[in-house]
């Protein structure tokens, strides 16, 4: 099977944790659409979604599906998005797609984290994708001193093809951290968020996932965290 293949297999695994009747959490990314895709087939099912970012809504209203502000809900059942990496413990790296910010934010609204990936995305220690993390444009560089004194190698993010930062949907800048070998991830997401300047990093540990579908070429593996 394809990565393709795998990664809408899950997608399509995951409408079984979609709750009638209720709004559903929405991550970004290329598994995430594939969910979208087959949200669309039962939308009449649900009152609505959230989404994580400004292309996951687009991609939602696309398909006729009603998106709420989170501001005007209280609570979802459900939050379903992709990772870049996760361990058996349900600790995650996002933000490959540049929205974990906000899916952090709307993860943290929803009583339940199903994430959905292909098989390659299980790791036994999270670091190998570089760690992304949100900073505000003027303390960039301060943010990367002190990334690189925890033994990291950040580097700016910039838009394909050109020299310019790569700007969120929140107006901040990326920096991605390579060379981790994340042993605590709960630690490591506690130390950087206290880095004055960052809006968020791409680990989700201390809130992690609840259920990972995971697509294999023997079919669709669910680990329940």
């Amino acid at each position: 099977m394809t990565q393709d293949e795998l990664k809408q297999a899950v997608a399509r695994a995951a409408i079984d944790y979609v709750v009638d009747g209720e709004i559903i959490g929405v991550g970004t990314g290329s598994t995430a659409n594939f969910f979208i895709d087959e949200l669309a087939k039962i939308k009449d099912r649900i009152k609505g979604t959230v989404a994580s970012s400004e292309a996951t809504a687009a991609r939602l209203r696309g398909h006729g599906i009603p998106v709420f502000d989170l501001n005007d809900v209280e609570s979802m059942a459900v939050y379903i998005d992709g990772a870049d990496e996760i361990n058996a413990q349900g600790a995650m790296i996002k933000g490959g797609g540049a929205a974990l910010t906000r899916e952090k934010i709307v993860a943290s609204v929803s009583k339940k984290f199903v994430c959905i990936a292909d098989g390659s995305k299980l790791v036994d220690t999270l670091g190998k994708f570089p760690l992304p993390v949100e900073v505000i444009p003027m303390a960039r560089a301060v943010v990367m001193r002190k990334l690189a004194a925890l033994g990291g190698q950040p580097k700016l993010r910039l838009k394909p093809g050109t020299d310019q930062p790569f700007i969120t949907d929140n107006g901040g800048e990326l920096i991605d951290v390579a060379g981790l070998s994340i042993t605590d991830p709960v630690a490591l997401e506690e130390e950087i968020n206290q880095i004055t300047g960052v809006i968020a990093v791409g680990l989700f540990a201390k809130a992690g996932a609840n259920v990972c579908l995971l697509g294999t070429a023997e079919g669709v593996k669910t680990l329940s965290l």
